[in-house]
């Protein structure tokens, strides 16, 4: 996502992937409402959705309480969390971000990061060093999108605070050659997924045909990682010295037996276990960066943090994590970025990282397979909040990502957010607010015809005059690439007196 959004804006970008070929694993299966908007705004979502789990329309989670969280509050065109294997979001976003003029080289491990400068007459040019092979590659910033067991972030020696993981758990993806009446045949809510028997707590979700995701674990063990996990854990998260009470370490192949039984246990011995397409194990370690970005050195997507896999977060999180950097680090490398731009991406998203680990490690406790009396008593009574309107648009709004808001400057109260995707009319006819934002550029919306015809604006800042029948709340809205409001005004007089000052704090210092 971040190699799309760079070469969208024409920034020379080159993918370093380790892996020679992509890993057809379902993994983070869910785009969440908030995400589905960034990938609709920039023209991305309509050939993930040719490609979706059929699903019925159901909310998503917390916790797996059995309460669909209700995301109709928040305006949005996209409500429910919408099924999509990992490998074909991926596969997708390679293609874009090929076809826009990022280069992927796969097969390369970076092996040395180091940071340079060199000094000509034309001024210091600092970057970064970057060894992969026999491949020794130079460039002006470097972002680590290098997952949980993040290589960069070990060759800078970064600390990687937070808890170690307290369970070892199993996740594949399979096929069935005969299935119960247990199993289910289509994706529902998660509350409905999930079972326990026989000392196992498991989810099994349908993905076509006789596929199914399957996700399981001990529900007898309350901490199946054990002292090891503790005395043995670098900061580095769920390390492979992590153990369990039987011995079994996190980077121990997953056996064909230990599926079948697990789903013998639980869905009942008329389920047969086909074939195993990949499998993998996983803990709940919760960590986060201290700094997202070190020098010429960015960190996006679990290489920043890595939570318990509750409530569809991850992927979402780093993704959103690339929208936010991209037009960032764009206009850094372009030399047109106002000053603190790029540490605006560490100012705004370490919150929000922070904020995902803080409410997983909430539905870690809730969602315990065996909770204690008074963790039963707790989920009783959070069930009974889901169903008041208020908190259940509260979480949903957390969960989905639609509740977002940005600390940016300026006195409208819209300042910060995102907004409803309404239906406009332009001069050349009808479209929505997220049509306009495929260029990766800022966007002015100028609603009531109060933009001065005067006023000169920078090269990637849109004018668009349109007319709409839904409230946005302004009469002239600014909005940044990433689709948040960094600026609204109701009169001419705004526009000529704060409108140009925003741009030149919040979006670019080109001169006009």
């Amino acid at each position: 996502m971040l190699a799309y959004e760079l070469a969208l804006a024409g920034v020379e970008t080159l993918v370093l992937e380790m892996l020679p070929r992509r890993v057809e694993q379902v993994k983070g299966g869910a785009i969440q409402p908030r995400t589905a908007e960034l990938l609709e705004s920039r023209g991305l979502l309509e050939p993930l959705l040719r490609r979706a789990t059929p699903s019925d329309p159901v909310g998503g989670h917390f916790a797996a309480l059995p309460v669909p969280l209700d995301c109709a509050p928040w305006r949005t065109r996209h409500p429910f969390p919408i099924g999509i294997p990992q490998w074909v979001i991926e596969e997708v976003l390679e293609e874009r971000a090929v076809a826009a003029g990022a280069r992927i080289l796969r097969g390369v491990a970076v092996a040395a990061v180091v940071a340079v400068a060199a000094v000509s007459d034309a001024g210091s040019d600092e970057g970064v060093s970057v060894t992969a092979g026999d491949l020794r590659v130079r460039a002006r910033y470097l972002a680590a999108c290098d997952g949980g067991h993040s290589t960069v972030r070990k060759l800078l020696g970064l600390p990687f605070p937070g808890r170690p993981g307290t369970y070892l758990a199993v996740l594949a993806d399979i096929r069935l050659s005969a299935a119960s009446s247990l199993v289910p045949r289509r994706v529902g809510h998660m509350s409905d997924l999930t079972r326990q028997a026989d000392g196992y707590w498991a989810m099994l979700v349908p993905i076509g045909g006789d596929r199914y995701r399957f996700t399981f674990g001990r529900a007898d063990r309350t901490d199946v990682t054990g002292d090891a996990a503790v005395t043995g854990d670098t900061g580095d998260t769920d390390v492979a010295s992590d153990t369990g009470d039987t011995g079994v370490v996190r980077d121990t192949e997953v056996t064909h037996e230990e599926i079948a039984a697990a789903l013998r246990a639980v869905y009942g011995e008329e389920t047969t276990l086909g074939a195993v397409d990949n499998s993998s194990r996983f803990t709940d370690a919760t960590r986060q960066l201290e700094h997202y970005r070190v020098g010429r050195v960015v960190f996006a997507g679990d290489a920043a943090h890595i939570h318990p896999p509750l409530g569809g977060q991850g992927l979402n999180l780093g993704i959103q994590d690339a929208v936010n950097l991209g037009w960032k680090l764009a206009a850094t490398v372009q030399g047109r970025a106002p000053s603190g731009l790029l540490d605006s991406y560490h100012a705004e998203r370490h919150p929000v990282g922070a904020q995902v680990l803080h409410h997983t490690s909430a539905q870690r406790v809730l969602a315990a397979p065996r909770p204690a009396e008074d963790v039963a008593a707790l989920r009783d009574i959070f069930i009974d909040l889901l169903r008041l309107p208020d908190a259940n648009r509260h979480l949903a709004g957390l969960m989905s990502g639609l509740s977002l808001r940005y600390e940016l400057s300026g006195g409208h109260p819209l300042t910060g957010q995102r907004l409803p995707d309404a239906d406009l009319v332009t001069r050349t006819g009808p479209t929505r607010l997220s049509a306009l934002f495929g260029s990766g550029h800022a966007v002015l919306l100028d609603l009531a015809g109060i933009v001065p015809a005067d006023l000169r604006l920078p090269a990637r800042v849109d004018l668009v005059h349109a007319t709409s029948a839904d409230g946005l709340g302004a009469a002239a809205l600014l909005f940044r690439p990433d689709g948040y409001l960094c600026w609204a005004a109701d009169d001419s007089d705004a526009c000529r007196t704060t409108l140009l000052p925003a741009i030149a704090a919040d979006l670019t210092s080109e001169q006009l």
